[in-house]
């Protein structure tokens, strides 16, 4: 059972996570050419993946809690706490200030004013870094 926790959160995190990483890039590609429909899409699509990611969290917890006692696991491990704060704090930029952000230029490029392409870029950008230190922590762990 441990074995099908660990598989299901290798890869919930890399088709719901990478994702999540991803389709604002896209929507920053939408945001250059002008492309309101796509950039309301991608926010959709973002937000969706963002909540999503959750489930990663639980096969995590799921493959933590049957994993062989020898190593020792539990919610105090600091690597496992660090992994959680730090994608803790990924999902709130994505959520809260991303994917609004996304939503806000898409409505701009419809009102002909300026968008929002910094503040994206900004946002998913620190999200996506801490969304690879969470990996480093993984696969390190320290």
């Amino acid at each position: 059972m441990d074995t099908l926790f660990n598989v299901l959160h290798v890869v919930a995190a890399v088709f719901i996570v990478g994702p999540m990483a991803i389709l604002p890039m896209t929507a920053m590609r939408a945001v250059r050419a002008g492309n309101a429909g796509q950039v309301q899409v991608l926010a959709k699509s973002t937000n969706l993946m963002s909540l999503l990611s959750l489930l990663v969290i639980v096969f995590g917890f799921g493959a933590m809690s049957l994993a062989d006692k020898k190593y020792d696991l539990s919610i105090l491990t600091p690597w496992i706490q660090w992994s959680i704060v730090l994608y803790v704090i990924a999902l709130g930029l994505t959520l809260f200030l991303v994917v609004p952000t996304m939503r806000r230029a898409a409505e701009a490029i419809e009102g002909g004013t300026v968008s929002k392409y910094p503040a994206i870029a900004a946002g998913s950008g620190v999200a996506t870094l801490l969304l690879v230190a969470v990996v480093v922590l993984m696969v390190w762990k320290p």
